[in-house]
C-alpha cells in the first residue's frame, strides 16, 4: 500500500543587520548541518509550521515572506515533502534551541551551501539563495504572506527556459523556474572543479540536470 508522504515546512532564513547571513542548524542525533525545517503538527498549516519550526530550531523570531519552493525526496523509504518560505530573522536570539538541535550558525550564502551536509539541500539553497538576497535587497518582486493557506503543491522541476506558476490557495507563485523545487530525487555528489566555487558547481550541475 502506498504510504502518504511526510509533510514538513521550513525557512530560507536571513538574519537582519550587517551582511546578509543564512541560517543552518546542526542536528543532535546525526550531527548533520541542515536547513531549519520540521514536520507539521496536526491541524497546522504549512506556513504556520514553517514559522514555528524556524523559531524552535534557530531561537530567533522571524518575519515570514513569500513561499520560495518545495524540496521533495525519499527519507527512509517514504517520500518527504518540505515547503519553504523566505524569512528574515531578528538580530538577536530570544528563545532556547529545541533539544533536537545542537547548534545554529549564520553564514554567507557560499559558506552556508558548503556547510550543508545533504546534496539536495545544497542544490536547493544554491538556486533559491540568490533570489532571497535579491528580495531582501528590494530588487525582486515579492508576494505578501498568505494567511491560512492550503498545503502548497509539489512543483516538478522544469527546463530553465519555461516559466511556470503554481497556486498556493489564494495566489500564484511567480517565476518558479528561478526558484525551482527538487522533486523526489536525490542529487549525486558534485564532481570537483578547482576553477569553480561550490555555488558555481551546483548551478552548473542544476543546469545540466534540467536539460536531461
Amino acid at each position: 500500500m502506498l504510504r502518504a508522504p511526510v509533510l514538513a515546512a521550513g525557512g530560507i532564513v536571513l538574519r537582519r543587520g550587517g551582511d546578509p547571513l543564512f541560517a543552518v542548524v546542526r542536528m543532535r542525533k546525526r550531527n548533520d548541518w541542515v536547513l531549519p525545517k520540521g514536520k507539521l503538527d496536526d491541524g497546522e498549516t504549512p506556513r504556520d509550521a514553517a514559522e514555528r519550526e524556524v523559531l524552535e530550531e534557530t531561537g530567533h523570531l522571524v518575519e515570514v515572506h513569500e513561499f520560495i519552493g518545495t524540496l521533495a525526496y525519499d527519507s527512509g523509504g517514504r517520500s518527504k515533502v518540505v515547503h519553504f518560505w523566505r524569512m528574515e530573522a531578528a538580530p538577536e536570539q530570544t528563545h532556547p534551541l529545541m533539544k533536537d538541535i545542537r547548534a545554529v550558525d549564520w553564514l554567507p550564502l557560499d559558506q552556508a551551501i558548503e556547510r550543508l551536509t545533504r546534496a539536495n539541500e545544497r542544490a536547493f539553497l544554491a538556486n533559491v539563495g540568490p533570489l532571497v538576497l535579491e528580495a531582501a535587497a528590494g530588487k525582486a518582486q515579492t508576494l505578501s504572506p498568505r494567511p491560512n493557506e492550503a498545503t502548497p503543491p509539489v512543483i516538478v522541476p522544469s527546463p530553465p527556459a519555461a516559466r511556470r506558476t503554481a497556486p498556493i490557495d489564494d495566489g500564484p507563485i511567480t517565476e518558479l523556474a528561478d526558484a525551482p523545487s527538487l522533486a523526489l530525487e536525490q542529487p549525486g555528489e558534485l564532481e570537483p572543479d578547482a576553477q569553480l566555487t561550490m555555488l558555481q558547481r551546483i548551478r552548473k550541475w542544476w543546469r545540466g540536470g534540467s536539460r536531461a
